[in-house]
């Protein structure tokens, strides 16, 4: 049963990080569970940020850090990190995240309460270029469910609602079984993960902010490229995240009854997102076109 002497791995990706990462590390070490290891792994970086790492790990055995040569990708450099981890449970985190000081604590606690447990989510909050801070309360009860099919519907609908009330990326995690699902990288690639985390296993909740988290805002094209894939995955993100979820319901041990049953869920799902993405582009459409009559009245005139 999971306790004070359970060992928590924290793992950092990280590439160029050197200006903001110190706080993240800081956050990590001021935990109050003590049994604990950090594990940084460098991408690459061409900053400060390996000056930076080694000077933080001389100053404390918890941290184990890791250098890559060469760059292995934004996914490469998550899955790599958690393989590193020897910890029986495991939380990853950005480089310019924040955990509060129970964090790791609470979450240890909420496994300790129900051995059926794969992860632990807690509340985070999130702070957006602009500065401003939201947060949400995620008050369910489906992902704690026997029935993996009821956990994936439900991950499903979080997936079309905002991310401020549950983020299953960023919990705690029973570490061997989620080093075991394989990742594909592609667009959307991080929710296609949750669906799979949700097929793996229930599900706890702490209701408490725990967390901090810097979002970012992003077109989905500088996204691909960011994570290495090709420009034209940005055009049919839905239907490739879609296809991923129907290929992984058969690896994910389910009956054919459960299989037939999660099919219908991505199914629907697919049709939300195609019906939001088309209403989406007929207003921009309309927008373009009242834009260009107003423009050709304009130039008529005197």
């Amino acid at each position: 049963m999971p306790g004070s002497d359970s060992l928590v791995s924290v793992a950092l990706p990280v590439r160029n990080g050197a200006a903001r990462l110190e706080k993240a590390v800081r956050s990590v070490l001021a935990q109050d569970h003590e049994r604990l290891e950090l594990v940084i792994s460098d991408n690459a970086s061409t900053d400060g940020t390996e000056e930076l790492c080694r000077e933080l790990a001389a100053g404390d055995d918890r941290i184990v850090y890791h250098r890559h040569p060469a760059n292995v990708g934004l996914l490469g450099n998550f899955v790599f990190s958690a393989r590193l981890a020897t910890g029986a449970f495991l939380r990853w985190m950005g480089d310019d995240d924040r955990l509060a000081p129970t964090c790791v604590s609470r979450s240890l606690a909420a496994f300790a309460d129900d051995a059926r447990l794969i992860l632990v989510t807690t509340q985070v909050a999130y702070t957006d270029p602009r500065g401003t801070t939201r947060t949400g309360a995620y008050t369910g009860t489906r992902l704690r469910s026997d029935d993996p099919v009821a956990r994936f519907a439900e991950m499903l609908r979080m997936l079309n609602e905002s991310h401020l009330h549950i983020d299953p990326l960023y919990g705690m995690m029973r570490r061997a079984p989620v080093v075991a699902i394989s990742r594909r990288n592609m667009l959307r690639e991080d929710e296609v993960f949750a669906a799979k985390l949700a097929l793996a296993g229930p599900w706890g909740h702490v209701p408490e902010v725990l967390a901090h988290r810097n979002v970012k805002e992003e077109r989905i094209r500088l996204v691909a490229r960011r994570l290495g894939v090709p420009a034209w995955q940005a055009h049919a993100s839905n239907t490739l995240q879609c296809l991923e979820m129907l290929r992984w319901l058969r690896e994910a041990g389910l009956t054919e009854d459960q299989v037939r049953r999660a099919r219908a869920e991505v199914l629907r799902m697919y049709a939300r997102r195609q019906r939001r993405t088309l209403t989406h582009r007929g207003r921009k459409l309309a927008r373009l076109a009242a834009d260009r009559v107003l423009r050709a009245d304009l130039s008529r005139r005197p």
